[in-house]
């Protein structure tokens, strides 16, 4: 199998290059840019495409529409940590045939790999039911967003804030969670980034002046 890797985390890109070869998976290129990752898709014409989501100037919906108008024809397969229903539903309408979660287990991204190589479509477990809906020709209910600086995270997110606001560390969020370190500061990024805050204690501090785990816990 021949993978093209787009991802602008550098060490996230380096760590699974090296894991993906581990597992007899070549990784014919690697690239941190989304303009770069289509030009590059389009002359390698790889197995598959494993693209990032989130990436600045051109982000991983705008370069999986790119390359399916361009002709692409190999699967293409978003691995990120959104694991927000609108973002699965728009990547399967726009061509995606997989679309997989930066925390799940090494062991099971590649067997998704393998599966999607054969002509499966995977999702990530957990976004199980919304793919049937999809299939079924249904729509992803979304429920009600309030317009709060929370209404961006992700459950994941969420939840890891909250254990931030009980002063948890990303070892032992890691720990709790069942994820990577590298996992939890991936998080903890997106929710800083979408909260618009520099440091997790100011984080910490707007979930508490919120009351915002114990809605949740409640």
């Amino acid at each position: 199998m021949r993978v093209l890797l787009v991802d602008d985390h550098t060490l996230f890109r380096s760590g699974l290059e090296t894991l993906l070869e581990r597992h007899n998976i070549e990784v014919v290129a690697a690239t941190g840019d989304g303009r770069d990752g289509m030009r590059l898709a389009l002359e390698i014409q790889p197995d598959i495409v494993l693209l990032d989501m989130r990436m600045p100037d051109m982000n991983g919906l705008e370069v999986l529409r790119a390359l399916r108008n361009a002709g692409l024809k190999s699967p293409i397969v978003m691995l990120t940590t959104s694991n927000e229903e609108r973002d699965l539903v728009e990547c399967l309408r726009n061509g995606a045939q997989g679309y997989l979660l930066k925390d799940m287990e090494p062991g099971e991204l590649v067997n998704a790999l393998r599966d999607i190589q054969s002509g499966r479509t995977v999702v990530a477990p957990e976004l199980a039911g919304v793919l049937a809906r999809v299939v079924q020709g249904g729509e992803a209910v979304e429920p009600e967003r309030q317009d709060t600086p929370f209404s961006d995270l992700t459950p994941r997110e969420l939840e890891i804030l909250c254990l931030l606001a009980e002063g948890q560390s990303n070892k032992v969020i890691a720990r709790n969670l069942g994820i990577s370190d590298g996992t939890v500061k991936l998080h903890v990024k997106a929710v800083l980034r979408k909260l618009n805050v520099h440091s997790r204690v100011e984080a910490a501090v707007m979930a508490v002046e919120q009351n915002l785990c114990q809605k949740e816990l409640g």
